[in-house]
């Protein structure tokens, strides 16, 4: 073998040695132009394809959103000296963590507008991450107030108004609960509002996105309007102007040029998960605001006395949780653009929609009804096979920890759970409405919806 290849190597170089005759003279080249023809045309459905030249306007401002936050996120990333060095992780009690972990609750609060942030892998969930921050607001004796309707079916345990007693949940420590139901139009009952804070309500708790409700998601100018309702003491001298304001950011992020603690929220929480995570993060959450009340929801994750100080993070993790982070932007303005289409094209199927279509959106979560069990599951149906991961599974209904109904889920996604990437979800009860959410590019749901208008 070695003699051959030798032999070969020697007649390809005497080959090279000889004279060669110049190439004959190249005939002229015609080029033909053609009308451009978008992808989409060959890709998606007709209707889909329509559908989405009929948003460029929409897309555009989108993109023009997105730049603004890309460069707040890039702003704060530079003020942090943001280096390789703070990507290491840390061991044990994680003391040792060469400053990536502080480097990173500033970039987040910069990024937020707060005074101080804490970003860690140990929140399991959203739902674990605010219920850190209402234990550090309440004490026995106070009330919380939902005052855009009930909360998200997974803080209902955590509250205490379902599930089994003394397990720990706010009930079970003396807080007490009531809410302000929504107005007609499905936004906040302002003027029932001007008059709900009660001397012992301790915190005001507001829900910026849809959760499982067929309502509106709250805009910051809308959380902003009822900060000022509730920290006023406007004719009512029962109102509380020490009432703390919780606002869940779930599904927010990044959507808006602002965020609900420019505004004046004491606290903020979320979950990496979702948006902020830039669909690479793995794991974790976020709490952020006053300073002082984001030390107390992070003894609330750790211990009293421990706060911020605690907790080791596996190297490859800090990585993601920062490159995430400075990705989210465009991710979610992605999204927003996959929302915007989904409401395009099933609101001309004769479906209803939540959001409206071409409306401005502030959170990625597009809601549509489908009126019965069949079409909801062979919506998400279409969602799984379409998906990268597990396009073979079979999503199937079933009792999910923390949800009040049957749940059915469509998540092919690499990380488990992530609702930034493509996914999908809803309960089993009326109206059967499909809550979708993610997607790396607006052209994932104009695939998923293509084959969605053959199926239902």
């Amino acid at each position: 073998m070695t003699a051959t290849a030798s032999c070969c190597c020697s007649s390809t170089l005497a080959w090279a040695r000889r004279p060669r005759a110049a190439p004959p003279a190249a005939a002229p080249r015609v080029v033909r132009c053609r009308a451009y023809a978008p992808p989409s045309e060959a890709a998606f459905h007709p209707d889909v394809s329509h559908a989405a030249e009929s948003l460029q306007a929409e897309f555009r401002a989108v993109d023009s959103a997105l730049a603004l936050n890309s460069s707040r996120v890039a702003a704060a990333f530079r003020r942090a000296r943001v280096a390789p060095h703070y990507f290491g992780g840390s061991t044990g009690y994680g003391h040792d963590d060469g400053g990536g972990r502080e480097a990173l609750d500033f970039v987040f609060a910069e990024i937020v507008g707060a005074e101080a942030a804490i970003v860690r892998p140990q929140f399991f969930s959203g739902t674990h991450a605010i219920a850190c921050a209402l234990f550090a607001l309440l004490r026995p004796g106070h009330e919380l107030l939902a005052v855009a309707g009930p909360p998200y079916d997974t803080l209902e345990e955590v509250i205490g108004i379902r599930g089994a007693a003394n397990v720990g949940s706010l009930k079970d420590f003396g807080v007490a609960y009531r809410e302000v139901g929504l107005a007609t139009d499905g936004g906040i009952d302002w003027d029932a509002l001007a008059c709900s804070i009660r001397p012992h309500t301790g915190c005001a708790f507001i829900q910026r996105s849809c959760g499982y409700s067929w309502r509106k998601s709250l805009s910051v100018a809308d959380i902003r309007r009822a900060i000022d309702l509730i920290k006023a003491r406007l004719f009512n001298s029962m109102q509380n102007p020490n009432c703390m304001v919780m606002v869940d950011n779930c599904y927010g992020e990044f959507v808006e040029t602002s965020e609900p603690a420019m505004v004046g929220a004491d606290l903020i929480a979320g979950s990496l998960i979702k948006n902020p995570g830039g669909t690479i993060a793995p794991c974790g959450g976020y709490v952020a605001g006053k300073k002082h009340l984001v030390e107390a929801a992070a003894a609330r994750l750790s211990a009293p006395g421990l706060g911020v100080e605690f907790g080791s993070t596996p190297g490859h993790i800090m990585r993601a949780l920062f490159q995430g982070l400075f990705l989210a932007p465009q991710m979610v303005g992605e999204a927003i653009k996959g929302g915007l289409l989904i409401a395009e094209v099933m609101s001309a199927k004769g479906y209803k929609v939540q959001p409206l279509p071409r409306v401005p959106r502030h959170d990625i979560v597009q809601a549509v009804e489908l009126g019965n069990r069949e079409r909801l599951i062979a919506f998400c149906e279409v969602v799984q096979q379409t998906c990268p991961v597990g396009s073979f599974i079979k999503p199937t209904a079933g009792e999910t920890p923390g949800y009040a109904s049957e749940v059915i889920f469509a998540d092919g996604t690499f990380i488990d759970g992530s609702t930034s990437e493509l996914s999908c979800d809803g309960p089993l009860r009326d109206p059967y409405a499909v809550f979708c959410q993610g997607g790396t590019h607006w052209t994932q749901w104009a695939l998923v919806l293509s084959e969605v208008v053959k199926v239902i």
